[in-house]
This record gives C-alpha cells, sequence and structure tokens, in this order.
C-alpha cells in the first residue's frame, strides 16, 4: 500500500474539491424533525449514497418508518480489521431565522481578523461537516491506493436529531451486516483548536413534554380570574420546585446511581488547565449556575441535570391579549450520569409532576427520547492506536476527555451490536450547533480529513 504520505498531499492538493462538495451537501436542508422537509432529507441521503458509490463502496439508500438511512461497505486487505464509522446527515432547525448572518442553507466562507476561515451554515459541524472528513479519507486513500487499509462500513442515519426513532429496529434487523470489530462516531469536539481529543464518557438523555390542562377552553382573565386554575403559574411553580437553592435536583431518586468524581480522573480533568471564565464568557455569562460546590467540568461531564428547554402557554403573539390559557406546556430534558436508570428518571418526573397537581388540573406526558451514560474502557488497544495517529497531526498530543452530550446511537452499539466505540470529532465549543450562525473551522474540515487518514492507517497497521 502507498505510503500514507501521499494519501495526506492527497487531501491537500483536493481540499477546494472537498469543500465544494461539502458545500452541495450543507445546501440540502435535511431537517429531520418538520416533516415538511422529508423529501429533503431524502435527498441528502440519496446524495451521500451517489458520492460513496462514486468512490468504490457498495451505498445504498435504505427505507425506513422515518427517514432514510445510508449504509455503504468496502472491502479492505485480507486479516485487517472492520471499522463501522457512524454520522448522521440530519439537521436542527435554523430559528430564529432573523438571528442568522447569512442563510443558513447558503454556505459561506468567513474570513476572521486573525486570517482563519470557517464555513457558516446549518450542519456545517452538525453533522454534515464532520462525516465529511471521513468519506474524503477515503477518497484520497482510494485515488491514491485503489483500496483502504481495513474493513469499512459507513452507516449513516438520518434522524439523529429528532430521537432517532428508527434506529434501533434498523440495528436490530441489520444487526449481522452492521457488526464490525469497532465503531468510529465523529459526532464530537476536540479539546481546543490545536488539541484532539477522544471522548471516552456520555452522558446520557431522558427528554419528557409535558402537557398541564384545566379549563375546557381559554378563559377571559377578567371574568374567571381569581377564581380558575391557570395551568401556566401550576406548570411554573412545579418546574421551580424541581431544583434547590443549591442548584440540586429534588426529585426523590434522582441521584440514585451517582457516584462522586474519582480522584484519579478528577487529576486528568485538573490538568487540562480548563478556564470556567473564558467558557461562560464566550457566551455572555460568568457565574457557574449548577451544583454549588462542583467544578464547571464535573458540572458538565459527570453530574446530572434537569433543563428546560422550551415553555409555552396562553396568548403568545404581538400586543397583549388577557387571557387564562386551557393548557400550558413544556419540555424538559435530563442529562444522566453513570448508573442512572432512564426508565426510573422518566417515572420519577411524572410522578413528580402528578404529585402536585391542584384540583381541577391534568397532566399528559409524552417522552422524547432516553439512553444511559457511557463509559469507555481507558485501556482499549483501539484507543491508543487512535491517540497515537491524532497526535502525529495536530500541534499538541490527543487527550482523552468525557462530554456533557448525549449520543444514544454509542449504547445502541454496545447493547444491540456488542461493540466499543472510538469517539473521534474535529468541532469546536463555539461551533453554534443547535444556534443561529452554527459554523466549522476550516483547520477542523481540512485536518479532519488528514486525522481520519492516519487513524485509519494506524487501526488497519499501515501507518509509518
Amino acid at each position: 500500500m502507498a505510503n500514507l504520505d501521499s494519501v495526506l498531499a492527497c487531501l491537500d492538493l483536493n481540499l477546494d474539491r472537498a469543500l465544494g462538495r461539502l458545500t452541495e451537501l450543507l445546501k440540502i436542508p435535511s431537517i429531520s424533525t418538520d416533516p415538511a422537509y422529508a423529501a429533503d432529507c431524502r435527498r441528502a441521503a440519496e446524495y451521500l449514497a451517489g458520492d460513496l458509490d462514486a468512490i468504490g463502496f457498495d451505498a445504498s439508500v435504505r427505507d425506513t418508518d422515518g427517514h432514510p438511512m445510508v449504509v455503504a461497505h468496502h472491502d479492505g486487505p485480507s486479516g485487517a480489521p472492520h471499522v463501522l464509522f457512524y454520522g448522521h446527515y440530519d439537521v436542527q432547525p435554523v430559528d430564529p431565522l432573523e438571528l442568522w448572518e447569512s442563510p443558513p442553507f447558503e454556505p459561506t466562507i468567513r474570513e476572521m481578523p486573525d486570517g482563519t476561515k470557517r464555513i457558516v451554515a446549518r450542519g456545517s459541524a452538525d453533522d454534515k461537516g464532520q462525516l465529511m472528513t471521513f468519506i474524503e479519507a477515503c477518497r484520497a486513500y482510494k485515488a491514491e491506493t485503489g483500496g483502504l487499509p481495513c474493513k469499512v462500513t459507513i452507516f449513516l442515519e438520518g434522524e439523529e436529531e429528532s430521537g432517532s426513532p428508527s434506529l434501533n429496529p434498523f440495528l436490530d434487523a441489520n444487526r449481522a451486516e452492521l457488526l464490525a470489530d469497532v465503531a468510529l462516531v465523529c459526532d464530537t469536539n476536540m479539546w481546543d483548536r490545536h488539541t484532539p481529543a477522544i471522548s471516552t464518557g456520555l452522558r446520557g438523555l431522558v427528554g419528557e413534554e409535558v402537557t398541564i390542562k384545566a379549563a375546557s377552553r381559554d378563559l377571559h382573565s377578567g371574568y374567571f380570574g381569581g377564581a380558575a386554575q391557570n395551568p401556566i403559574r401550576v406548570l411554573a411553580k412545579i418546574l421551580a420546585d424541581i431544583h434547590d437553592d443549591d442548584g440540586r435536583v429534588t426529585i426523590p431518586g434522582f441521584y440514585d446511581g451517582v457516584d462522586e468524581l474519582p480522584d484519579d480522573v478528577r487529576a486528568i480533568w485538573d490538568s487540562l488547565n480548563f478556564s470556567e471564565t473564558d467558557f461562560l464568557g464566550q457566551v455572555g455569562l460568568s457565574v457557574p449556575a449548577g451544583e454549588k460546590g462542583r467544578s464547571v467540568l464535573e458540572q458538565v461531564w459527570a453530574r446530572p441535570t434537569a433543563e428546560f428547554n422550551g415553555i409555552s402557554g396562553g396568548y403568545t403573539g404581538e400586543g397583549f391579549k388577557t387571557v387564562i390559557a386551557a393548557e400550558a406546556f413544556a419540555k424538559v430534558s435530563f442529562r444522566l450520569v453513570f448508573r442512572q436508570d432512564p426508565a426510573r428518571i422518566r417515572a420519577a418526573f411524572r410522578e413528580f409532576v402528578t404529585s402536585r397537581l391542584p384540583a381541577d388540573c391534568a397532566a399528559e406526558f409524552a417522552p422524547h427520547g432516553g439512553s444511559p451514560a457511557i463509559q469507555l474502557p481507558f485501556d482499549s488497544p483501539w484507543l491508543e492506536k487512535a491517540r497515537g495517529a491524532l497526535s502525529e497531526e495536530w500541534p499538541n498530543p490527543a487527550v482523552m476527555i468525557s462530554m456533557g452530550g448525549s449520543i444514544p446511537v454509542v449504547g445502541e452499539f454496545k447493547d444491540r451490536l456488542g461493540m466499543e466505540s472510538l469517539l473521534i470529532g474535529f468541532g469546536c465549543g463555539d461551533d453554534r450547533i443547535h444556534s443561529p450562525n452554527e459554523k466549522y473551522e476550516m483547520t477542523s474540515f481540512h485536518k479532519g480529513q488528514r486525522s481520519w487518514a492516519r487513524v485509519l492507517a494506524a487501526l488497519g497497521g499501515a501507518a509509518g
């Protein structure tokens, strides 16, 4: 197999072409949570399957009850390991649209005062730019060597941003086809712009939507005010009761299975020289608002949370309307750690709400996904190979970190396919994923491709 250097040189030479392919993908508004964009989700899947087919993969678009999956296979050398690469082509909604500095599906290259460049578009970092770094690495290997250093299966999902309702049935139905030695997941960040990272821990997630109902219709607040139950007030009081003055969650049993951070892990995190001031300052904040007595890294990596992601009720349009709403609703999410049980957390939250309902009020609940926390083994041979490969590409050696976010597919790969995952991505903390003006650093896109080429070489035993 040709020298890895020739593959890296190919990536350097073809960066503009790679950017053009990413731009075409970013133009597709593949918003999975909105049925109005179903055709665009399929279009994104077909674009990716066609691109992979052109490289030499056996690629296909697979229908599900929701948005389609993309599955592609490529053989590797005899005896080489088999890797399963996972990414998702769907994106978050763009609201509020008026806060975007350029149209979200018209990708823009923006040069910053320090000379760096960034790709601004919805999905640039989460996850189209990330998944294309891997595809471009495969493309360069094929161009330079005619093959890949590993047997590779690529699995791209279209519902990650909407709870992955089709994922588990698809994994169960296609288990034999998707089995590999290790999974590679790209939906993660670096430690900083110069330091790559492999994430070894993920918080779990439980999503709930609660609706409080009272009167049979909206009421005139002058005629009924004071006598009728107000669902907005009832809901607000219940939500306020979920945290105490020290930031702890008051739901009974919430901390079952939550351990204190081990001293050796704390020492590793302390060595990262993390600046709480800079972390909060970049979003206009200054004071940590979580559990008192916990560092910010501990709060976002190793402690469970209850957060309110949306709340509504009554009249919210322009002007004013004196109405007592018949119902109010909130979207609540819980980030879980260690051995917290998602099903028990969901049940405890519902009991917490219903036990506080006054007369004439009722609660309805709708689940929005649930997954346990993940802790990957620190002594994995895959981890050491990938860490060495990343350290060869970036100015600083790769570090092992945890993540405050949740990637449910990692748990499903472990439970349903029996596979560990390497979580390697090249996003930055200020990429504004899920927010207006999402961006992906050009350095992340370029060196991400080079990094995956090195990782594939290392895993396949062809590095050097």
